[in-house]
């Protein structure tokens, strides 16, 4: 790959993370404070004892969806200021950390939505893939950027 792709697959890679990370807070951020609202408004289905499992599946979805997205910022900051060799490590640490994003907050969302007896549902099979997912994006990104061995 010359260099000059390389640059702009770099660039369009940061680009895309900036997008994804920014907007993906948004979405995490607003979670939260729809949670809170019907905390502070004692929404009966949220805030209910029998719904414990619920409350605590959507705090976890929006922390972590909170937290994935601030890895986007991070990512895309990376590529931008360390020395990066582009190429398929970076195409596959993308597209983990994308796919993390919505599999490990939307796990813990899905899982809220119906339980049963005190456990989550089905949906929560998810967030374990997500987990797995952001753990190799990130030990693609930290074995791939940064200073090079002479």
């Amino acid at each position: 790959m010359s260099e000059g792709r390389t640059e702009r697959t770099n660039a369009d890679t940061i680009r895309l993370h900036l997008r994804f990370g920014w907007w993906s807070l948004l979405f995490f951020l607003s979670l939260g404070l729809v949670l809170e609202t019907m905390h502070g408004l004692k929404v009966g289905w949220y805030i209910d004892v029998a719904n414990s499992t619920r409350r605590l599946m959507w705090t976890l979805a929006h922390a972590h969806g909170t937290l994935t997205s601030l890895v986007h910022l991070v990512f895309a900051f990376a590529l931008h200021t360390l020395p990066a060799t582009g190429g398929r490590w970076m195409r596959s640490a993308s597209a983990c950390l994308i796919a993390s994003t919505i599999l490990l907050p939307g796990g813990f969302f899905l899982g809220g939505i119906v339980i049963y007896a005190g456990d989550p549902g089905l949906g929560i099979l998810l967030s374990p893939v997500g987990g797995a997912l952001i753990m190799i994006a990130v030990f693609l990104a930290a074995r791939n950027l940064g200073p090079t061995k002479s």
